[in-house]
């Protein structure tokens, strides 16, 4: 075993010598270049072999040619012509549908069109809803709520909300435009029985024939003696200048705010859906800014700081149960250095009474630090005060004591009511404001505080919106003629930082706008108010509190491509329905890849769209559907 293993051993060391390797690759060299010679010499070009064959001495022969195949025709699968131009019409070519179908779970979207056959889904034309629900509004109708006197927001559960579309009621007529709307409007568009009877007869309204009547005497005497008193009480109140913004509780039929529309001051008025359940209709079918809303168990959906002026005149609140909580809603609601009006409920009233309710009253305004500007008969005045002086130097034991610096005064949304005075910002912001109407195009101090995904460009963001939105609105004017519509009831959905009411305000659209802030963005709704205008916080896959056929004309830009990713879009726009007068109208701009879905929706809901591009030109990525709902 010994010799064969040496043996081995040395056949194995002769292998690795460096002459066997350089010999190795030598030969796999050669074998490499003539593959090679072969390899090329298929083709048409000379070539000379590097192996020990002869080199050609002549070219080789030519192969004849064939005449040229005509060209393959191509289906364009690009957006760019021959020409290099933008082309209108061009196929998207193959696609795996498996790519579709990831694409579409991690955006979320519903499937909208069948991948076999490439047909549209249609959407099934909507049912009319009975005629008892003319009046519905979906999360204020709780009638068992209603009953306990109850009145905060209860909406239907998910699923059982309205399929169908709400009618009007029998014998509904198209509005009486503005202004003579102050002075009539139809009785058959406000469905209840004995409007005369509610506010103590024929002097508040009047009937005659089809026509509900609101005399011009309520003007010239009441209501006018009642404003007078005011301005002469406090002179400084400054009507059209210092105070902009307005709340009327309780407010009636909103005279008092007509009366106020004259000294450009826009008061919204409130009032909640009960006995009187026609008030804030009467009001909106007059043309007044007005919505169904009241001091309950939640939050006002307005943002602290929000009113010039608070008035409440025998509006039957007891501001100083359950600890004054109610008057600390109002104190949150009311602008530093602003003003609270207050006339007691004469009626049904003893002497004892009331001096009870203004003792008790004047003992929590003056605890919650309002100063006393003014009392005469049973009208006082108080002012709040413009900093957190006065509620840092009372005593610690004081009731009610001031809330913690972790509350957010401008959280609203289903947000309950805090029995604590709201601080005011230690830099003053929302109380140093300009005078009206510079203050439409200032931007304000709060504007930097207010939560944005920007810092430094807060201020040209406004601007910008602001020019934006003033030359759309002056191309509607030319080119839909807004001017000659009558439009006086406006619903802006998405209104950012209110650039769309600004623009109608200095373009001279005579009409008011509810400016909406949906909780799904940033709540820009202080800005809002401090501009002068007005406006609320919604969650829009809910329904709005208003009754139905509120508005003359609904505008959303951009909602619809951020809420469809959070609740179903047929749902806003059934929502969208109720709130519309018949004649009214819809302008939607929004991604082009909605408008075909909103357009079948639109058409099953008895809508007439038509799609219009913006003056981006037909190839953006946005365009306009206008839609009007007709008789």
């Amino acid at each position: 075993m010994e010799p064969n293993s040496t043996s081995s051993s040395s056949a194995t060391d002769a292998l690795i010598t460096p002459n066997i390797i350089k010999f190795t690759a030598f030969a796999l060299l050669s074998v490499s270049f003539i593959f090679l010679a072969n390899f090329l010499s298929s083709s048409s070009l000379p070539l000379r072999s590097f192996s020990t064959i002869t080199a050609f001495t002549s070219p080789p022969p030519r192969v004849k040619s064939l005449p040229p195949a005509p060209p393959q025709v191509v289906t364009r699968t690009g957006i760019i012509d021959q020409n290099g131009a933008m082309a209108t019409e061009f196929e998207i070519g193959l696609v795996d549908p498996r790519i579709v179908e990831e694409l579409r779970n991690l955006s979320g979207e519903e499937e909208r069109i069948e991948e076999r056959n490439q047909v549209k889904v249609k959407v099934e034309k909507f049912r009319v809803c009975d005629q008892s629900v003319s009046n519905y509004i979906p999360c204020l109708d709780n009638v068992e709520g209603i009953r306990r006197w109850n009145l905060s927001r209860h909406c239907p559960q998910e699923g059982h909300g309205l399929d169908c579309l709400v009618p009007p009621p029998e014998g509904y007529q198209l509005r009486i435009p503005w202004p003579q709307s102050i002075y009539e409007v139809c009785f058959k568009n406000i469905p209840h029985v004995h409007p005369t009877e509610d506010k103590g007869g024929p002097n508040w309204i009047a009937m005659k024939k089809d026509k509900l009547l609101f005399p011009k005497s309520t003007f010239d005497n009441v209501e006018a003696r009642y404003f007078n008193k005011i301005l002469q009480m406090v002179p400084d109140i400054s009507f059209g200048q210092n105070t902009r913004v307005a709340l009327d509780i309780n407010c009636g039929v909103a005279n008092f705010g007509i009366l106020m529309l004259q000294h450009n001051v826009t008061t919204l008025s409130i009032a909640p859906k009960d006995i009187h359940e026609n008030q804030i209709q009467i009001a909106l079918e007059r043309g007044v800014p007005a919505m169904v809303a009241v001091f309950g168990t939640q939050r006002l959906l307005y943002p602290s700081q929000a009113f010039d002026l608070i008035l409440c005149s025998r509006g039957g609140i007891n501001w100083t149960s359950d600890g004054g909580i109610l008057l600390l809603e109002a104190n949150r609601i009311l602008r530093a250095g602003g003003f609270f009006v207050w006339q007691a409920l004469l009626v049904h009233e003893s002497g004892n009474d009331l001096e009870e309710q203004w003792k008790a009253l004047e003992d929590l305004a003056n605890r919650i630090c309002w100063e006393l500007v003014k009392k005469e008969g049973y009208v006082a005045i108080w002012r709040k005060p413009l900093n957190n002086t006065c509620y840092l130097n009372r005593d610690a034991s004081l009731q009610p004591p001031l809330c913690g610096s972790n509350d957010d005064p401008d959280n609203v949304w289903y947000v309950g009511l805090k029995a604590c005075i709201t601080r005011l910002p230690d830099n003053g912001n929302g109380g140093n404001l300009t005078l009206w109407p510079a203050r439409l195009h200032y931007p304000p101090d709060r504007l930097q505080s207010i939560h944005l995904d920007a810092h430094l460009s807060r201020k040209d963001i406004f601007v910008a919106e602001s020019k934006y939105w003033n030359e759309i609105i002056d191309s509607y004017i030319r080119a839909f003629r807004w001017k000659q519509l009558n439009l006086r009831n406006v619903l802006d959905m998405r209104a950012g930082f209110g650039g769309f009411a600004a623009a109608l305000h200095t373009l001279e659209v005579d009409c008011w706008v509810m400016n909406v802030v949906p909780v799904s963005g940033f709540n820009t709704l202080p800005v809002i108010y401090d501009r002068g205008l007005i406006g609320v916080t919604h969650d829009w896959c809910e329904p709005f509190d208003t009754y139905p056929r509120s508005y003359d004309l609904l505008h959303a830009a951009g909602l619809f491509s951020v809420e469809q990713k959070r609740c179903n879009i047929t749902i806003i726009m059934l929502e969208m329905d109720r709130m519309l007068r018949p004649g009214g109208l819809v302008y939607i701009r929004d991604s082009v890849t909605l408008m075909d879905e909103l357009q079948e929706i639109a058409i099953s809901m008895g809508w007439v769209p038509a799609l219009h591009e913006t003056s981006e030109g037909p190839h953006a990525s946005w365009k306009i559907l206008i839609c009007e709902k007709r008789m």
